[in-house]
């Protein structure tokens, strides 16, 4: 299968038009698609087969930090189901890890479940080192302004 890895910018807007079922988790809000793409800390690498629909993605952050060198969070990877297992999250999380490089990120960073071996997978063979203990990551919820 033949796809195209790209690297959105502000004005491809109408590339996420065009999205495979299962490959975002909610719809796309084109207000927001707007002001993440407008961003330039925001990055998307988008993978494109031949019909022009999005099959699979990775985004991320990049940052500074008053002690740190900047680094590249990649905050989501997705491939749509009826294209997994062809290299597709591996060919977008290589790109996007490119990328945070040409950024002068100094590293990258991802958090996952132990038990979602697909992803710990995907991102050992990109060059992550497996972490010895378990993570926590607590969400807290803000109330709505207003």
């Amino acid at each position: 299968m033949e796809y195209e890895i790209r690297v959105l910018t502000a004005s491809d807007e109408a590339v996420l038009q065009n999205v495979a079922p299962e490959v975002l988790d909610r719809g796309t809000d084109w207000q927001l698609t707007r002001e993440f793409l407008a961003d330039q800390r925001h990055h998307m690498v988008v993978a494109i087969d031949e019909a022009g629909m999005v099959i699979g993605f990775a985004s991320g952050v990049h940052y500074v930090h008053p002690d740190k060198p900047a680094q590249m969070f990649i905050n989501e990877v997705g491939v749509a189901p009826s294209h997994q297992g062809q290299g597709i999250g591996r060919a977008v999380v290589q790109r996007i890890v490119q990328l945070a490089s040409d950024l002068g990120c100094k590293e990258a960073w991802v958090l996952t479940d132990r038990d979602n071996t697909f992803a710990r997978r995907l991102y050992e063979a990109a060059g992550a080192e497996s972490p010895a203990e378990a993570c926590l990551m607590y969400t807290i919820h803000l109330p709505r302004p207003g």
